[in-house]
């Protein structure tokens, strides 16, 4: 079974994969967003990669505030979740912490001499792969089947 691993946001989000039998998490791409409040296309686009990848998980991206609380963009996620859920049946849907993940997503993408044009619309995506790897890393000894 395959992991997918989402970070939402309002204007864009990024995709990760873990493929089977792995344990590392790779971008794989960026979802553009028209407005908030339309995800038709996006909801559509993750069962299109849900078929041709096989997933059982997804893994979407918590934004906790640092200290802890629950922001406005928590409840939206929660919203998205409960959708995905809704939407896909048959594959489980679970939240991970995400805090400084895209700090940590455009670091990684400075360091490696990526310009800012580029960097800007792969952080989304790096960031996703960060949340996946968070996730299989905390879960890597809890299950076999990961």
């Amino acid at each position: 079974m395959n992991i997918l691993g989402l970070d939402y946001g309002s204007k864009t989000i990024g995709v990760a994969l873990c493929p089977e039998g792995s344990s590392l998490a790779l971008g794989l791409e960026t979802l553009r967003r028209d407005r908030e409040e339309n995800l038709k296309a996006n909801v559509h686009r993750i069962g299109d990669l849900i078929k041709e990848h096989n997933i059982g998980i997804i893994v979407l991206g918590f934004p906790k505030n640092m200290d802890g609380t629950v922001s406005e963009r928590c409840e939206k996620t929660l919203v998205f979740a409960e959708r995905l859920k809704r939407t896909f049946k048959k594959v489980k849907v679970e939240l991970q912490d995400e805090r400084l993940t895209s700090v940590q997503a455009e670091r990684a993408m400075f360091d490696l001499g990526v310009n800012g044009k580029q960097r800007k619309a792969a952080v989304d995506m790096q960031a996703a792969a960060i949340i996946l790897q968070t996730y299989i890393d905390k879960n890597k000894n809890k299950k076999g089947d990961l």
